[in-house]
């Protein structure tokens, strides 16, 4: 089949890294894969397979792609497209009806929609996501939701049957074989994955950490984002300057997993964290706020791992404390990630996709950056 992924760009962020172990999978199933930009390109583009057909919309907004995926849709006639998150899922069921494409139309939503645009300040956001979402979702074949929390709220916002929304939880992409371990001083090393972004709520996360018991403890803050002054100042002040390190964005994040003893996650909000799925696929031991929609069911409701409430330092900071002092499981903790965010999952996105059950892996062809 020919097979469009439409997304705003691959930035680097769970649904972009979803998008493209998707874009992957598909070509490993025979499939001719086009990932369509609204914008232009992302550091994720590197993940891409060579095989994958790279079109770039080069709109300046979200909105003004639509007559560029129109002129796509026309020009190359997919069978398939999935559109990634919205609102440019409402701009893919658009085109695909000013068309009268006979592509299977799948949208993916990332995200805890009533949280994210309430807390971001987007109540316009949220009216206009309300009726979009009411009006053109039921003209969707299929409909994705990361999480159960997340496929609730879609359901509930956009008055769509919670039965018609298949949930799938954002799929990890491991390396064949996980990197050594970096040698190093025998000091607990603590990570956190995430964009510099209040929703990540890094302010969070180094209060607490300043709180912590291991005095010679290490903090590493994977990401990038506009954040990254205002936390700055703010190591400075607490005085971990010689603890802390924002390496920034990191495309492999693996090394860093692998030589970690504790991840922890501190948002307001998430969908399925990603980063959180890969910490537990390396087998590490975790600590997160217990916000919506992901981590208390990556981690069995607590089971596999401790939650604090959202935005309490003091209780964070204890949570941390006993994941550092409990004896890891990596075999549970990779168990459940690949129960969850494995290859089921991917597996299951390339189903829903294209209508069709996994195939043979065929053979490679060579990858194309277009403009249009």
């Amino acid at each position: 089949m020919r097979v469009a992924l439409f997304l705003p760009n691959l930035d680097g962020g769970g649904a972009e890294r979803v998008a493209v172990a998707n874009a992957n999978d598909l070509v490993l199933q025979g499939h001719d894969v086009d990932v369509v930009l609204a914008g232009k390109g992302g550091q994720l583009a590197a993940l891409l397979s060579n095989q994958v057909r790279l079109v770039e919309l080069d709109a300046p907004r979200m909105i003004a792609s639509l007559p560029a995926l129109v002129r796509y849709l026309r020009e190359r006639k997919p069978d398939a497209l999935h559109a990634v998150m919205w609102p440019v899922t409402i701009i893919a069921i658009i085109a695909r009806a000013l068309v009268r494409s006979s592509a299977r139309l799948t949208v993916s939503d990332h995200t805890h929609y009533s949280q994210h645009l309430t807390r971001g300040g987007h109540r316009k956001q949220l009216r206009s996501f309300r009726w979009t979402t009411r009006l053109f979702y039921p003209l969707a074949d299929v409909r994705i939701a990361c999480s159960e929390a997340a496929a609730d709220d879609i359901a509930q916002l956009a008055s769509i049957p919670r039965r018609d929304i298949e949930v799938v939880y954002s799929p990890i992409s491991p390396p064949a074989k996980l990197p050594m371990r970096r040698p190093g001083h025998k000091a607990k090393a603590i990570l956190n994955i995430g964009s510099l972004n209040p929703v990540k709520n890094h302010e969070l996360l180094l209060r607490a950490f300043a709180r912590l018991n291991a005095k010679d403890a290490t903090l590493t803050i994977l990401g990038e984002g506009p954040e990254r002054p205002r936390l700055e100042a703010l190591i400075s002040e607490l005085g971990l300057a010689d603890r802390v390190r924002m390496p920034g964005f990191v495309i492999d994040p693996w090394p860093y997993l692998v030589s970690s003893d504790l991840f922890v996650l501190s948002s307001n909000y998430e969908g399925s964290p990603v980063a959180l799925a890969e910490a537990m696929y390396a087998g590490l031991n975790v600590a997160s706020t217990d916000c919506v929609s992901g981590p208390s069911e990556l981690l069995d409701g607590g089971r596999l791992g401790e939650l604090a409430p959202c935005g309490e330092e003091v209780a964070l900071a204890a949570a941390m404390e006993r994941a550092l002092a409990k004896k890891p499981d990596p075999k549970a903790m990779r168990q459940r990630a690949l129960e969850l965010a494995g290859p089921g999952s991917i597996a299951r996105y390339s189903e829903l996709v294209t209508g069709e059950p996994a195939s043979p892996v065929s053979s490679a062809k060579t990858g194309q950056t277009l403009s249009m």
